[in-house]
């Protein structure tokens, strides 16, 4: 891969910001860095019109037509085998054809997920594929694993995921031997539920772990540990009540200051340092969510990203093409190719 540019396959027409922010995000990412190409999926004539906007190389850049969209409300499955002509089927079927080596995509999350399984399909020896959000905590950010993609999980799933996130991490993110922590209502072994049981022991036998044992969700945001395992319905959970947390605790920031003269003259004071404060918990910072363990390399982004978040979803992928992740997760599970049940 050294000196070949990466080339990272954009859903244009996905996401609540589409197709402005998107090919925002797109333009900005290629203008950031010379390593990348850049694909863009999408109705043509719209893309065109909006990329006039803007000065990018355009060596760099190319459309690829589709005539279809898939809605956030469809089903996610009948969508993938119906509309393949959609930015989505058709990203998702460049990465598998080895055109692309990234999809990035803002739209439909259950579209996405089942789009990047059933086409680009899973890694050797991966038994799910799980979503990765990162999440800002106080010592910077941590790796949230599995947040999306399997409600139901088996206890090998976690280790596995515990395992997929750990090397994420130390090769994408540059955290040297990464912490992992098991979601759990308490620090003893004796609590927690069943998965959860079954669990603590195996991932204490993976030698190539660093792992530290369980964490309860108070204790995530203090950024205790790199990498936070769970299967997706505790995951799912977690990253939303942290969004809806985040937003609460600004919007009551806010309503305070403007009460009355005192807060907005105090306001006005403390704004530059509230300002870069807050700039921690941007998780638009950290790009999207990988969906780990494929064949190729599919991120989800927020659907109400906007540029910077596209731009450094992009950007990303690079890093992660570059450092063969992909050829690095398989080969942690060399020893353990059990097909999945």
């Amino acid at each position: 891969m050294d000196g070949k540019r990466v080339t990272v396959v954009v859903d244009a027409m996905g996401g609540d910001n589409a197709p402005t922010e998107i090919i925002k995000g797109a333009v900005d990412a290629l203008n950031s860095s010379d390593s990348i190409d850049i694909r863009l999926a999408g109705k043509e004539d719209i893309l065109k019109g909006e990329l006039e906007k803007y000065e990018y190389p355009k060596d760099r850049l190319e459309i690829v037509n589709t005539t279809e969209v898939i809605a956030t409300a469809e089903s996610p499955v009948a969508a993938i085998r119906r509309k393949k002509d959609s930015s989505i089927v058709v990203g998702l079927q460049m990465v598998k054809n080895g055109e692309a080596d990234a999809f990035v995509s803002a739209g439909s999350t259950g579209a996405v997920l089942v789009g990047g399984q059933l086409i680009v399909g899973k890694a050797k020896g991966v038994r799910r594929a799980p979503l990765a959000p990162m999440i800002p905590t106080e010592k910077g950010a941590s790796l949230l694993i599995d947040c999306g993609a399997n409600v139901d999980a088996r206890a090998d799933h976690l280790v596995q995921f515990a395992r997929m996130g750990s090397i994420y991490m130390e090769h994408v993110i540059g955290v040297k031997n990464p912490t992992v922590a098991l979601v759990n209502i308490g620090a003893e072994d004796e609590k927690g539920n069943a998965l959860v049981k079954e669990t603590l022991p195996m991932l204490r036998k993976c030698k190539d772990l660093n792992f530290i044992g369980s964490i309860e969700a108070r204790d995530i945001s203090a950024g205790y540990a790199d990498v936070i395992v769970t299967e997706a319905f505790t995951g799912n959970v977690i990253l939303k009540m942290y969004e809806g947390v985040a937003s609460t605790f600004l919007t009551v920031i806010k309503q305070t200051l403007m009460s009355s003269f005192r807060g907005k003259v105090g306001g006005a004071l403390i704004k530059p340092l509230l300002k870069k404060s807050m700039k921690k918990f941007d998780a638009s910072q950290y790009g999207g969510a990988p969906l780990l363990g494929l064949r190729g390399l599919v991120v989800k982004a927020h659907g109400s990203s906007e540029a910077v978040e596209i731009k450094n979803s992009i950007l990303q992928c690079e890093t992660f093409v570059r450092q063969d992740v992909t050829t690095k997760i398989s080969e942690s599970f060399k020893l353990d190719l059990e097909e999945d049940v």
